[in-house]
């Protein structure tokens, strides 16, 4: 599979661009457990013309996570094309449009899923955008405002004939947020809409091997991208790649193994920002990690890990959690 000149093996996975999640430590550890490409974090097209410093940070990768996407918002095409130029002199391996996020701090301006409503005005920035820039321009985007317009079928070619590269799906409305189940029936009829000849990246509810590969031979879609279903868990790429080639599961590793990942990133967190945001950063991913579910009497550990406020604190109590599950073992 091809997105312009950036070749990727069969069946790619891609790390879904998500806001305080896909930081560059966090995009680090996708790639190296196997994400195909990842994504930055949403770049507000506003803010980083205005040269914002905690914006622009946003534009700094490393070469190791090559193929990158930088990821642009707003709703203003003069202001989206200003921000695609200055990606571009970052040098990512594209640029993608941000047409899907449904908080309402973005939406409720008409940027992100909230140019569902404004389909004309998305359409216009796309085009400008292409125009503007020489790097292979993307769009990711949702089925459409609410049940009642889930427009993206037609949307689509509409968006191919503006001149984008690729197109990733998010099988829900706005209105869903992220409620319900994700809707793939629509992202297959954009895919195989005899149209449509630029790649399609499903993305929506990909949280294990098994529906990874589901969605790939239920829908046709060139890539799928995960989003949600990798916070806690960056080595998931690395499961769903081993069940992709070989149709088994991979290995489990110890739960020291994947303790000491989510140290390391506790680790890279606290030397790029400082113990106390680090720290903070790093909340989401020990909360949303499935290493500890099921551990009998948790809820009292649970609290304190996530009350820690220094990496000693922290650590020593992530390593407490080894001696819980022996003690259950033992019982």
């Amino acid at each position: 599979m091809k997105i312009a000149h950036i070749e990727f093996p069969d069946k790619p996975v891609f790390l879904a661009p998500m806001e305080d999640v896909s930081d560059i430590g966090f995009r680090l550890f996708c790639r190296q457990f196997g994400a195909d490409m990842v994504y930055t974090e949403f770049i507000s097209s506003d803010a980083l013309i205005r040269d914002i410093k905690k914006t622009k940070q946003k534009t700094f990768f490393s070469k190791e996570e090559r193929p990158i996407g930088m990821q642009i918002y707003g709703s203003d095409p003069d202001t989206m094309v200003e921000a695609a130029k200055i990606c571009e002199e970052a040098d990512p391996d594209l640029i993608d449009i941000n047409f899907g996020c449904p908080v309402k701090k973005i939406a409720g301006k008409g940027a992100g899923s909230g140019m569902m409503r404004t389909p004309d005005i998305m359409l216009d920035i796309t085009r400008k955008v292409v125009k503007a820039v020489n790097k292979p321009v993307t769009v990711k985007t949702r089925l459409g405002w609410d049940d009642n317009s889930k427009i993206i079928v037609e949307l689509a070619e509409r968006l191919q004939d503006c001149g984008i590269a690729a197109l990733t799906l998010h099988g829900r409305t706005r209105a869903q947020m992220y409620k319900g189940e994700a809707d793939w029936s629509l992202i297959a009829a954009v895919k195989n809409n005899p149209r449509m000849h630029i790649p399609i990246i499903g993305n929506g509810d990909v949280t294990t091997p098994e529906m990874t590969k589901q969605r790939f031979e239920e829908t046709g879609v060139d890539a799928v991208m995960i989003g949600r279903g990798s916070i806690g868990q960056p080595w998931i790429f690395r499961e769903v790649k081993h069940f992709l080639e070989t149709g088994e599961h991979a290995p489990k590793e110890s739960f020291r193994w994947y303790l000491d990942i989510l140290k390391r990133q506790v680790q890279e967190s606290v030397d790029r920002l400082d113990e106390v945001r680090g720290i903070l950063h790093m909340r989401r991913h020990l909360a949303a990690t499935p290493i500890f579910k099921g551990i009998p009497d948790f809820k009292a550990t649970r609290i304190a890990m996530l009350r820690a406020s220094t990496i000693s604190e922290l650590f020593a109590i992530m390593d407490s959690v080894e001696n819980l599950l022996l003690s259950a073992v033992e019982q």
